[in-house]
C-alpha cells in the first residue's frame, strides 16, 4: 500500500513528476495513461479535468502541473532536503526560479516550437519578453552556482533541468555551454536515471 499515486504517460511532462518521486524515495504507484480515449475518458477526467498528465494523488489530495508537483512533494517530505529553509536566500531563489521556469521558460520555448514572434513593440506584453531575454536571465544564474539555488539539488532542478533537458533536444532551447554543463550535472543522478529508464522501458501500447 502506498500514500501516492501517479498518473503518467511516458511520452509526457509526467517524466519531470516521476524523476521528482525517485528523488524523494517514498513508495509510489504508477498508474499509465494511454493519450486519446483514456485521458480523455470520465475516468480520468474526475481526477484531472484537463485530460492531461501528470497527476499525483497523496492522501487523497489531487496535484496537477508539474512545478506544483515538485513543489509539494519537496514541502512534504522536508527531511528530504529538496527544498531550502524558510527565510533563507535559497528559499527566495527556489520560488524565483521554479515560476520562472513554469512561467517565462514555458511560455518562451513553447512559442520557439511553435514558431511564434514576437514584434518589438509587442515585448513588454509577453510575460517573457523573448526567447533570448529569457535565456540570457537563466544562463547568468547557471554562470554562478552549481544548482539553480546555489550549492545543493533542490526540486527546483527537477523542474528547470527537464525543461532545459527536453528544450535542447528538441531545439527549443539554444545548447549553451551553462545549459550544458548544469544538464549534465542533472543527468547524472540516479533518480534520474532509474526514472527515464522506467519510462523508456514502459509499452504505451498497454498503458
Amino acid at each position: 500500500m502506498t500514500d501516492i499515486k501517479l498518473y503518467t504517460n511516458s511520452q509526457s511532462r509526467g517524466r519531470i513528476a516521476h524523476w521528482m518521486l525517485e528523488e524523494i524515495a517514498e513508495p509510489y504507484e504508477v498508474e499509465w495513461i494511454a493519450y486519446g480515449e483514456q485521458m480523455k475518458g470520465p475516468g480520468y477526467l474526475a481526477i484531472n479535468p484537463m485530460g492531461k498528465v501528470p497527476t499525483i494523488v497523496h492522501h487523497g489530495n489531487i496535484v496537477t502541473e508539474g512545478a506544483a508537483i515538485c513543489t509539494y512533494l519537496a514541502a512534504s517530505f522536508p527531511e528530504k532536503n529538496l527544498i531550502p529553509p524558510v527565510g533563507s536566500p535559497e528559499f527566495a531563489d527556489f520560488y524565483r526560479w521554479m515560476f520562472f521556469a513554469a512561467g517565462p521558460m514555458e511560455m518562451a520555448t513553447t512559442a520557439s516550437s511553435l514558431g511564434w514572434s514576437v514584434k518589438k513593440d509587442q515585448e513588454r506584453m509577453a510575460g517573457f519578453g523573448t526567447i533570448d531575454h529569457t535565456l540570457n536571465a537563466l544562463e547568468l544564474a547557471l554562470s554562478q552556482r552549481a544548482y539553480i539555488c546555489g550549492d545543493k539539488f533542490t526540486a527546483a532542478d527537477v523542474y528547470l533541468g527537464s525543461g532545459l533537458l527536453w528544450g535542447m533536444l528538441s531545439g527549443s532551447v539554444e545548447k549553451r555551454g551553462a545549459f550544458s554543463e548544469y544538464t549534465n550535472l542533472l543527468s547524472a543522478r540516479p533518480a534520474y536515471i532509474k526514472a527515464n529508464e522506467i519510462n523508456e522501458n514502459h509499452d504505451n501500447s498497454k498503458s
